[in-house]
């Protein structure tokens, strides 16, 4: 989470670019990022060399020796953030005007990739080496002060900060999902080496990273050290879609930084007939709009059929049946009302999740999740694609912190359910004996199609009343009138008191 040191420095640097003359927040945003990549690559490429060492492995830095950038051939280390942030401003500018940006914009050499197709177009507008110093001191301030959060999503965080400097921020329902919730979803869904992984609203990528990250930590010698699953990693398991190409630019990026070679990121209106990927993916990690403009006209005519609707977050869940194979999983973010809504369509996809295929979970997260961006009240949805139903049970989970405040600050604190939720997620066998009355327990299917499939936790869970006795109504009055007579007493004293103070 930012703090309110961190906070003030990103106002800083925000100024310096509005003092400068770039006051439009998407161009903000947009050089932001690039320059965080420069930076991030610097710092990618001295760790992946000292892992290197230590392994004995050979490594070939992106910085080589010499490096081609256009028609001259120029020391590689002269591109590195930690080498030409010390120089002068206009030797620095210089650098970054006709060898950085050039070198960035041509880091992929697969033309098709997604890196390459969304940084064709990037270009430099800070207007004078002066300017560009004063950037880089801030950032150099700014990562200085992240490296002390050791659990911070640098990138993320910073992204997440200036977006809500955006006066359209959340017009379309775009608010980056905290990355605590990210990886808690990966961690219960724990993706395989031959997954085929999809986001179908990407934004920054955050839970393509999340699960690239997942891999790297829980399976790495199954991925890594057998050539036929590493190919697969890196080019043909990572999907995501979005209609932002600024936020296209920096999942292909962030992808990038976190060593996934060709993921494949792409424009794309998930929801119309332009998306025809069916029966596709394993596993689909979403956290798609709650809200925001829908041309019902373009809406895929396959996903009205199971709910017609223009609720994006009601067409979402059609779409991630749609998209996934048979015995493809999903763990999803929906807000309160898809559980309980009362319209015919709320009531159609509930249907055919239970009915038709596999709902293993509903976990319900308090409202401040979101905040300061969004106070919504959401769940998370787990459930397997099988076209056949299958649900017999539901696992219910009743979450009351995430390890942070549920006000506008966020500041870290100690209650934190998310272990708790992973735990017991992993050993639903053991949930069945739990009563309604405890934060977590299983309900039948008989249960939910009783309750017109309803999948709000407060339709289930009871809430044991503990009796408390009190004294008979004569016994209270005596000892009110005892306790006034006291108090009459008492003020009398203080009276004498005074009087003989007032002598």
């Amino acid at each position: 989470m930012i703090t309110g040191e961190l906070k003030s420095k990103i106002d800083g640097l925000w100024e310096i670019f509005w003092t400068g003359g770039l006051t439009n927040p998407l161009d903000v945003i947009e050089q932001m990022t690039y320059l965080m990549f420069i930076h991030d690559l610097d710092d990618a490429d001295n760790l992946h060399r000292k892992e290197s060492a230590m392994l004995g492995l050979p490594y070939q830095s992106i910085f080589a020796d010499e490096i081609a950038v256009g028609d001259r051939s120029i020391p590689g280390n002269q591109l590195k953030w930690s080498v030409f942030h010390d120089f002068p401003a206009q030797k620095m500018y210089s650098i970054m005007q006709e060898w950085v940006f050039p070198f960035i914009k041509n880091l992929h050499g697969d033309k098709e990739s997604a890196y390459a197709k969304y940084m064709g177009d990037a270009i430099f507008k800070i207007p004078t080496p002066l300017m560009l110093d004063k950037i880089v001191t801030a950032m150099d301030e700014i990562y200085t002060q992240m490296a002390q959060l050791k659990t911070s999503d640098t990138r993320g965080d910073v992204y997440e900060y200036l977006l809500s400097k955006l006066a359209t921020a959340g017009v379309n329902g775009q608010f980056r999902t905290p990355r605590h919730i990210i990886k808690m979803m990966v961690e219960l869904m724990e993706p395989k080496a031959d997954e085929i992984i999809c986001d179908p609203a990407c934004g920054t990528s955050g839970f393509l990273v999340a699960a690239s990250e997942y891999l790297k930590e829980h399976r790495k010698e199954e991925v890594f050290f057998d050539r036929k699953n590493k190919e697969h990693y890196m080019n043909h398991m990572f999907y995501g879609f979005d209609m932002d190409r600024t936020m296209l630019r920096i999942g292909a990026m962030n992808m990038m930084t976190h060593e996934v070679d060709n993921p494949f990121i792409e424009y794309r209106d998930s929801l119309s007939e332009q998306n025809p990927d069916k029966e596709k993916y394993s596993l689909i990690l979403a956290n798609p709009p709650f809200k925001g403009s829908l041309d019902y006209d373009t809406v895929s005519p396959d996903l009205l059929k199971i709910c017609k609707t223009k609720k994006t977050e009601l067409l979402f869940l059609a779409l991630f049946l749609r998209m996934l194979k048979t015995g493809g999983r999903c763990a999803c973010i929906v807000p309160d009302g898809v559980l309980f809504g009362s319209s015919k369509a709320h009531k159609a996809i509930r249907k055919e999740l239970v009915e038709e295929n596999c709902l293993e979970a509903v976990i319900s997260m308090p409202s401040g999740v979101f905040k300061p961006y969004a106070g919504v009240s959401t769940a998370i949805l787990i459930f397997t694609k099988t076209g056949h139903g299958g649900t017999d049970q539901v696992w219910f989970y009743d979450m009351k912190a995430d390890g942070f405040s549920l006000d506008d600050k966020r500041t870290a604190v100690k209650e934190n359910d998310i272990p708790d939720i992973i735990l017991r997620f992993k050993n639903r066998e053991k949930e069945k004996d739990r009563k309604r009355t405890e934060q977590s327990f299983m309900v039948d299917k008989k249960d939910i199609v009783e309750n017109g499939y309803d999948l709000s936790i407060n339709k289930y869970k009871e809430i044991e009343y503990v009796p408390v006795e009190y004294p008979p109504t004569e016994e209270i009055m005596a000892d009110l009138y005892k306790m006034e007579a006291e108090i009459a007493k008492n003020l009398d004293e203080l009276k004498e008191m005074l009087k003989k103070e007032m002598k």
